[in-house]
């Protein structure tokens, strides 16, 4: 199964039209349906927003592994965009030292502690 026919497929799943999902992924309609008529993939680029909007990782848009009937094998990922607040944190995240990263962490536990 081509990655097209896996979106195709998932958004039949998700009862999600063609026009709603272009609306969501910016990506033109004609696009979209030039992926079903000429049997093309969408553009590499495409990948993470497709993702993002359907609600599945990249590994199971790709590769379309299914275990015990569903579309997942287990990996566990998420796709944050940059500039998103989540995207911002693993940034300043990924500048700390080791002791100032175990320090956040600690503090992270304390706070979801008290909700």
């Amino acid at each position: 199964m081509t990655v097209s026919q896996r979106i195709f497929q998932i958004l039949k799943e998700k009862k999600m039209t063609q026009k709603e999902f272009s609306d969501r992924t910016g990506i033109p309609q004609s696009t979209v349906s030039d992926w079903r008529k000429k049997n093309t993939n969408p553009a590499s680029d495409k990948i993470l927003i497709i993702c993002d909007t359907l609600g599945v990782t990249p590994y199971e848009l790709l590769s379309g592994v299914e275990e015990e009937g569903k579309r997942s094998n287990g990996v566990d990922c998420y796709v944050i965009p940059k500039g998103s607040e989540e995207g911002i944190l693993l940034e300043l995240y990924g500048e700390l030292d080791q002791e100032r990263r175990n320090r956040l962490l600690g503090y992270l536990e304390g706070l979801r502690g008290l909700c």
